[in-house]
């Protein structure tokens, strides 16, 4: 499947990836438990032209992640197919509190759209809902922000299908039986602990009773602390058969680990990645599979969403439609999620397909 089909993949297929005063750059789920208060509560023009101009940032988790790098580019060359402009900007950690002050920065500089991939969902809550009293429209993006506080949430995919077809993946490839673990993100992350509560789910199902979760260990989407999380879980576990690590940063780090120890072939891994960062350790049979979206697209498609919210075709209420690009039209779902498409899965067979 090459890259140009795994976006027409996302396009058609809608069902229910990877973390103040920090470094910038620019330009480059369970259903949640009430509706988002939007807002644009007065009527929306679906005829409305997307206004010229508009002035977008993306505050992703943190801006060392290469993950968040490829969506927040993709979202600034998505603006400029509308006229508009789109910055990255935030912390170089994915601590709780740590997009703050750059919510209240972008507040006071009077952008359009402010699009967040939140590190703690209810931290950012005050100071979203404080620009949002400004007219700034606020779109939520990997890890969603509290709903009340956001007027759209772009979900990369099901929650239920990312988690359920996380431990389904690492599963198959243990023969459905051993101890495993899960290196997560950060402990606050609404993504990350969505998709754990459907893997211990489907984990509960009659045909895993013989796997067995025995950590939830968290690397904090840092690199040098995820690889030292991995070399814990093989020591502290020596029976551990797999690990599922749902997140970017993770998973890469835990091959890093892996592929250079002694668990290399005795230990499975899986997770999401992005196939640049993961292509050598699939090439050297320390990861067989691992699955994502194309980012590339996440970002698109929140900046399209953004740009109609600010335009007025849109005000984030269910059933409402806007047009995305070449993504084609999208539907807003309930509590203000617009899913972009399943995860897929990268293996020996495909990755070289892929380009991000």
């Amino acid at each position: 499947m090459t890259p140009m089909r795994l976006t027409a993949v996302a396009a058609l297929l809608t069902l229910g990836i990877a973390g103040c005063g920090g470094t910038t750059k620019s330009s480059v789920t369970s259903a949640p438990a009430q509706a988002p208060a939007s807002s644009a509560a007065a009527t929306a023009n679906p005829d409305a032209p997307l206004k010229q101009g508009l002035k977008l940032a993306f505050l992703p988790k943190q801006i060392n992640n290469p993950y968040m790098t490829i969506v927040a580019t993709a979202g600034a060359e998505a603006a400029k197919e509308f006229q508009g402009e789109a910055k990255e900007v935030g912390p170089s950690d994915a601590s709780a509190s740590s997009q703050i002050s750059y919510i209240n920065t972008l507040t006071q500089q009077g952008h359009d759209a402010i699009l967040i991939s939140a590190n703690d969902p209810n931290a950012v809550c005050g100071p979203l809902q404080q620009a949002r009293t400004k007219g700034i429209k606020i779109v939520s993006y990997d890890s969603d922000a509290a709903p009340e506080c956001r007027d759209l949430f772009i979900n990369q995919a099901s929650s239920e299908e990312v988690g359920r077809s996380q431990l389904k993946l690492l599963a198959e490839m243990i023969g459905n039986k051993g101890e495993i673990a899960i290196l997560s993100a950060t402990a606050n992350a609404t993504n990350q602990n969505t998709w754990i509560d459907f893997m211990k789910d489907e984990l509960g199902k009659p045909e895993y009773k013989d796997m067995k979760l025995v950590k939830v260990a968290y690397g904090d989407d840092d690199d040098q602390k995820s690889f030292t999380e991995t070399q814990g879980l093989l020591q502290a576990y020596p029976d551990l058969k797999g690990i599922i690590s749902p997140t970017t940063v993770g998973v890469s780090a835990a091959a890093r680990y892996i592929s250079g120890s002694k668990y290399k072939g005795k230990v499975v891994l899986t997770g999401l990645g992005t196939p640049n960062q993961m292509r050598q350790f699939v090439k050297d049979e320390t990861v067989q599979k691992f699955a994502l979206w194309n980012p590339k697209d996440l970002g698109y498609l929140a900046s399209y969403a953004a740009a109609a919210l600010a335009s007025g075709q849109i005000s984030g209420a269910e059933g409402e439609t806007f047009k995305a690009g070449k993504l084609g039209e999208r539907t807003i779902g309930k509590n203000g999620e617009v899913i972009l498409g399943p995860p897929f899965t990268f293996e020996a067979a495909n990755i070289d397909q892929f380009d991000f």
